[in-house]
């Protein structure tokens, strides 16, 4: 019988790429790793942003390149669904002003920015190159012909690069009629944004080309200096609704029940987690965990979606997340009949959320854990959990909880009834049409990211974010009325639901001082968060990754500090670089979040020509007796010109106090 192909990528040490590819290449096409020859296997060679490749494989050939040295990591091949005027004028970026960012930059001439979506509708007037000057020479990349898509035609000064990536959604998934889809195999679009999957192959082959074709920002990106705009997601206004929460994007603007039945859940990397559950069975053991992707999305499996005929959740623990309104009897019954052990569920809203009295294993946990546990599956060739039954209940109330350490949304644009380009039809006959969501504030922020990175080219994307954050709004540029986010209540907005606040590019061209990050730090984070030593070398290429001294989340070097588990005090290092008048004096002034005294030392910093980077920390003390909320504040440097100011967000967590 032969074995069965799938689609899988393979992340590699950069230092020994050749060899690893000549390895797989006898491989996958003369079958010397198993019994299974596989010609043409070999989808995409990634080369330029990281190293790796994308095939078609076995499971046996998959786990024998995984066992090479300088394997960082491999894993399977799944689809991602694509999330998708005056708000120029609104953050003051006017063409007509001669005292701005796009007057400091030549209207952002010669910079370019790479957008990764569902493709282009070239006929809109929006993308007319009237005015423009040459295409930049830097620029390394072509426009590629497809459906319905001729270069010479629809490619101008505007437009400079159009591709389209496909071979990984082919592999995996077949071939496909574009007429009966209503698609083009090109870099034209057909119904607009936000209403295609993509396969994670093509996306990853799309990064690598973007970097090596000379991109200076990224509308959706991790690159090589290349800064990185992500939406943040439509799902708020409730607590862990961001999406792209890495510390490395800019990401552009759920709760726990009143009483807790703590029960522990052990991963098979020694991670523990508190879940709410009362069942009054043994302990599971470590047993085999599972999460099965949906078909449709690759994304989180609904656990409504499950039948009594899905035989692969038998003798195991599985993961699955609930649909709003509704509850998870239903599964329970659903995968206890069809052999599994033990059931993890949740969803966006906890509110809604209750444990169940039974027998049967049934843990109930917050958004952000149950991403965690899927993260550990979607990375662990054979993940394993162990659930123990709880003997105690909990009288503590435990309010909303946001389980990271770094703040997120980072910033917040226009991103309500925009203007923007569409495909022509009835609803839409002139080629625009109003859309709203963060997918239209992430080309606003891509847009003033490009402008900064033409101003100070050579600038890291981490100093482009915390110019923007440093620098932003807080109440509204005109009004100056507070800023409110909207929910069924709407209420005064915090750090939560716009980051350091409204982007304000002008401001964010002279910030005074930025929060740098180096690869080093971002190692530091890295090892911090858990992650093998052995791990961290592979993908660094450097023999020793972990200091020996004990690093924390905290202390990355970000534009915000956000304390989770505040117990007693706690104390972080920040870094500041001059990127002002070299001989500036800063002084510190704080706004301590309610219940807690935040000082800083040193209170002043001088720089100079010879000094222009200074450290300083920063002791955070709680009053709070019992297990709170988060509270906000913030803290500034100003030297009389400028206000470097970053957002507070501290939670104090007391241990929970058990008893019979």
């Amino acid at each position: 019988m032969n074995a069965v192909l799938s689609s899988w990528k393979v992340y590699i040490n950069d230092h020994v790429y050749e060899l690893i590819i000549n390895l797989a290449n006898n491989c996958l096409h003369d079958g010397k790793c198993s019994k299974e020859a596989t010609a043409d296997s070999m989808i995409y060679s990634y080369r330029h942003g990281f190293s790796g490749f994308a095939a078609k494989m076995t499971d046996s050939q998959a786990q024998y390149i995984a066992e090479l040295p300088g394997v960082v990591q491999v894993l399977p091949n799944r689809l991602y669904k694509m999330h998708t005027t005056r708000s120029w004028d609104y953050l003051g970026l006017s063409p007509y002003s001669t005292a701005n960012l796009l007057h400091d930059t030549n209207q952002g001439d010669g910079a370019i920015i790479g957008v990764f979506d569902t493709g282009v509708w070239p006929e809109s007037e929006s993308f007319n190159d009237k005015g423009l000057g040459p295409i930049p020479a830097k620029w390394k990349g072509f426009c590629q012909s497809g459906d319905a898509f001729n270069p010479k035609q629809h490619c101008n000064k505007k437009i400079i690069g159009a591709r389209y990536f496909i071979n990984g959604f082919l592999a995996a998934y077949g071939e496909f009629n574009a007429t009966e889809e209503n698609e083009f195999i090109s870099s034209r679009d057909a119904a607009g944004h936000g209403t295609h999957c993509a396969s994670i192959a093509d996306i990853l082959k799309a990064f690598d080309e973007a970097i090596h074709d000379g991109v200076d920002v990224l509308s959706l990106s991790l690159g090589i200096g290349i800064p990185l705009c992500l939406w943040g997601g439509n799902s708020g206004p409730e607590y862990e609704t961001v999406l792209n929460v890495a510390p490395w994007v800019i990401s552009a603007a759920a709760s726990t029940i009143d009483r807790s039945f703590p029960t522990p859940i052990v991963l098979g990397n020694k991670q523990v987690f508190t879940g709410q559950a009362m069942y009054d069975g043994k302990d599971t053991g470590f047993v085999k965990l599972a999460h099965k992707e949906r078909d449709d999305l690759g994304g989180e499996r609904y656990c409504e979606d499950m039948t009594s005929n899905d035989t692969w959740v038998a003798g195991k623990v599985v993961l699955c997340f609930t649909v709003e309104g509704r509850d998870v009897v239903g599964a329970v019954s659903t995968v206890q009949d069809a052999g599994a052990l033990g059931l993890i569920a949740t969803k966006r809203n906890v509110l809604e959320m209750s444990p169940y009295y039974s027998s049967f294993p049934l843990v109930l946990v917050t958004f952000d854990i149950a991403t965690q546990i899927l993260n550990y599956i979607r990375f662990t060739r054979d993940p394993v959990v162990r659930l123990k039954p709880t003997k105690h209940m909990s009288a503590t109330k435990s309010p909303p909880t946001l389980h990271r350490s770094h703040l997120e949304p980072d910033i917040a644009a226009p991103g309500v009834d925009i203007l923007a380009a569409y495909i022509p039809n009835t609803l839409s006959p002139g080629g625009y049409t109003f859309n709203s969501g963060t997918s239209m504030a992430t080309p606003h922020i891509a847009g003033i990211a490009a402008l900064l990175k033409s101003l100070h080219p050579h600038w890291s994307p981490a100093a482009i974010k915390s110019a923007l954050v440093t620098t932003a709004w807080t109440t509204d540029p005109y009004s100056g009325e507070p800023i409110f986010a909207k929910g069924q209540i709407p209420k005064l907005a915090d750090p939560f639901d716009y980051g350091g606040g409204l982007a304000n590019p002008n401001a964010a061209r002279t910030p005074g001082l930025v929060y740098d990050i180096g690869t080093q730090d971002y190692v530091n984070y890295f090892c911090a968060m858990g992650y093998s030593e052995t791990a961290i070398s592979q993908l660094t290429g450097r023999p020793k990754s972990c200091k020996k001294s004990s690093n924390s989340v905290l202390e990355l070097n970000l534009p915000s500090i956000t304390v989770p588990n505040l117990k007693g005090s706690v104390t972080i290092t920040k870094t500041v670089i001059n990127v002002g008048d070299p001989n500036s004096k800063y002084e510190a002034f704080v706004v301590p979040p309610l219940g807690t005294i935040v000082k800083v030392n040193p209170k002043y910093l001088q720089f100079s020509p010879e000094v222009r980077e200074m450290s300083f920390r920063v002791k955070i003390t709680t009053l709070h007796k019992i297990t709170t909320e988060y509270y906000f504040g913030s803290l500034s440097w100003s030297d009389g010109k400028h206000e470097v100011k970053i957002p507070i967000s501290v939670r104090t967590e007391f241990p929970q106090v058990y008893g019979n």
